[in-house]
């Protein structure tokens, strides 16, 4: 009897299909592919493998890598058993418009003080997401709600204007975050850098990868869009008066400290992020057009921002790909990261080219990097399996993540079409496609027999094809975001690699940002330009950043009055950097020359920037090298606010 397989009927489809609805998975659920028959057994120790052996051998191998593909149905048929595959039936742009709709009302109830889910978060605080366990994003970060924000005045800007009081909101809330001491700084010293904060205006003093540098350029760029939108429609009195002052803050630490080291958007990195980069550049680009517009100043917006451009060619690799981290402490990674996807999300200029220095979508480095990214993923997840170039697939943040094990994300995944719309706009607007040796392998994913080359849109059937192709490549990672989101719309931070189960933080409110992003731009809706075209040369001579003004210190000295034995020392740390960031093995010793019987006194002093609250503890050596640490809360203190001030704080063991 022989046997036929069709292994290309076995295919994975790239989008769901009605007969893979959750109402006839859940009647007879399959989570498991069916087990492989048992290999032949070897032939007898010394005698050669006989034909009939190797004929079974081969079939094996053969049925193996078929059943492999078969399983990934299996993978889909767990996924509805779940409650997955949301409106799997419904066509792609059903489904777009109705996720469309959840996810800005998502957005809302993430917004304090009105929002169903913000809790006790005070008016116009963008929350992370409601979950306050496993993990806990009952917070607010810079990134997350200046990125939303963006998405909300582009909503505005489209005709929404029952969003004004939201966005006038955020506004007021960031003024007064701004001038929020914390462990980054003070106002003055580098403490717009500081990533979170509590929903209710206050630092957040904790362990945490700080500085993160992309905040302030993001919330001035958001900002920037709604002052231009007021200028233009008699609003230049809050634009100038309320808006501007919180943009020129912004804008006066990007200047500063952009060629400093910080964390990366997934604050795990130390060093230069591409995304942190990009979105610096745009800032200053359009912050210094606004300040032009307001007549007001911005120092030195502008030759920074020619200098900015000239550092982001650095994260161009010779692989063909952008480095997402350099001179960074990312060890073992390839650099192939969707940071850089955000970041080409972000930077989209309608009215450019596809210019390469800005790598905006459709310029050939963007493109190349897409490819790269995208396939980094294809082995990585179990929900990819037999999703080979071309077609597109489930994308995380980069492929050696750990975190909550290791996912696909909602928002990267949708990063990756949303490139590809981007592009698909500005070719529209050009008129014609290059291709050339760069992005040629991106193409030949498209359309294979494609050749390096200029297509134009009036006289090439290969411009259309293209483009077809492209389209229909963006809605198959959306088609991806549909199998794997709940019935009700709900957007998680997270699903998961091998069942496509939501995962980690529930309703995150960037995974809901990026679905209203993507479906804008899916519909061609763009925000204005900000200036790429006239701001995308690149200075013959590149030069460092304008060093950071110097930080205001004072020094603290502290006491603690704790009896010791022989061998036995005392240290302190805690959440600043001078204070070693909470490390007990970098601690900082503490001094007994003022230490007799009647007086146990350990003491040192530390330069602290002034008037910034902080946490401390005391930890106790053995000479065994055992710790004990102060017994109860941390200690709170705030290091005194004069420029070379000094204070004591005295405290006893206990």
């Amino acid at each position: 009897m022989v046997i036929r397989i069709d292994v290309k009927a076995l295919s994975v489809p790239p989008s769901c299909s009605c007969a893979e609805s959750s109402d006839s998975a859940s009647s007879s659920p399959r989570l498991n592919p069916p087990p492989l028959p048992p290999p032949p057994p070897p032939p007898p120790p010394g005698q050669s493998q006989s034909p009939l052996y190797a004929l079974r051998s081969n079939m094996m191998k053969y049925l193996t890598a078929t059943l492999a593909v078969v399983s990934g149905f299996w993978l889909d048929d767990a996924a509805a058993s779940a409650g997955l595959l949301g409106g799997c039936c419904d066509g792609i742009g059903e489904f777009i418009a109705r996720q469309n709709a959840i996810s800005l009302q998502g957005i809302l109830a993430n917004i304090g003080s009105r929002g169903s889910k913000a809790g006790e978060a005070a008016a116009g605080v963008v929350i992370a997401s409601p979950s306050k366990q496993d993990p806990d994003y009952f917070y607010t970060w810079t990134r997350d709600a200046a990125l939303t924000l963006k998405v909300l005045i582009e909503h505005f800007l489209a005709g929404d204007g029952s969003l004004r009081p939201t966005i006038q909101q955020y506004v007021s809330s960031q003024a007064k975050l701004q001038d929020v001491s914390n462990p980054s700084g003070g106002p003055n010293t580098g403490g717009l850098g500081e990533p979170k904060f509590h929903v209710n205006l206050t630092q957040f003093t904790g362990a945490w990868g700080r500085p993160q540098r992309d905040g302030p350029p993001l919330r001035a760029t958001a900002l920037t869009i709604y002052a231009n939108w007021l200028l233009a429609n008699g609003g230049s009195s809050e634009a100038a008066g309320t808006v501007w002052p919180v943009i020129a803050k912004d804008l006066a630490y990007a200047v500063s400290y952009w060629n400093s080291a910080g964390f990366d958007l997934w604050e795990e990195v130390n060093g230069s992020s591409f995304f942190t980069i990009a979105a610096t550049h745009r800032a200053l680009v359009e912050g210094a057009a606004l300040a032009k517009s307001l007549g007001k100043p911005c120092p030195g917006c502008e030759s920074a921002a020619s200098q900015v451009l000239c550092f982001a060619q650095s994260f161009w690799s010779d692989g063909g790909y952008i480095e997402s981290n350099i001179h960074s402490n990312a060890g073992g990674r390839t650099g192939k990261d969707a940071n850089s996807l955000l970041s080409s999300i972000h930077t989209f200029d309608p009215a450019a080219a596809c210019t390469d220095a800005t790598f905006q979508p459709c310029s050939s480095r963007a493109l190349a990097n897409h490819k790269a990214v995208v396939d980094s993923f294809r082995t990585t997840y179990a929900i990819n399996l037999g999703r080979g170039a071309g077609k597109a697939a489930a994308v995380g943040r980069y492929a050696e993540d750990v975190y909550q094990d290791g996912n696909p994300w909602y928002l990267t995944t949708l990063a990756a079409a949303e490139q590809l719309h981007d592009a698909v706009y500005q070719w529209r607007r050009i008129g014609s496609i290059t291709v050339d040796t760069v992005s040629l392998a991106f193409f030949r994913d498209l359309v294979p027999s494609i050749a390096p080359g200029t297509y134009a849109s009036g006289s090439s059937a290969t411009y259309a094809a293209i483009v077809a192709a492209a389209s229909s490549y963006a809605d198959d990672f959306v088609a991806i975001v549909q199998r794997y989101t709940p019935h009700d719309g709900a957007l998680a931070e997270q699903f998961d690699k091998s069942s496509g189960v939501p995962r980690s933080a529930v309703d995150l409110t960037w995974s809901y940002a990026a679905f209203v992003s993507m479906t804008k731009r899916r519909s061609g809706l763009v925000a204005p330009s900000w200036g790429e075209p006239s701001s995308h040369t690149i200075p013959a001579n590149c030069s460092p950043a304008t060093p950071p003004p110097p930080a205001c210190g004072s020094s603290m000295t502290f006491d603690i009055r704790v009896q010791t034995r022989y061998g036995e020392s005392i240290y302190l740390t805690g959440s600043l950097a001078e204070l070693k960031n909470w490390s007990p093995t970098t601690a900082i010793p503490l001094s007994a020359s003022g230490y007799t019987a009647d007086h146990p006194l350990w003491s040192i002093r530390v330069e602290l920037p002034a008037a910034t609250p902080f946490q401390y503890k005391y930890i106790k050596k053995t000479l065994s090298g055992s710790l004990v640490w102060l017994s109860g809360p941390n200690l709170s203190a705030i290091s005194s606010s004069g420029c070379g001030s000094n204070g004591t704080l005295s405290d006893v063991w206990h």
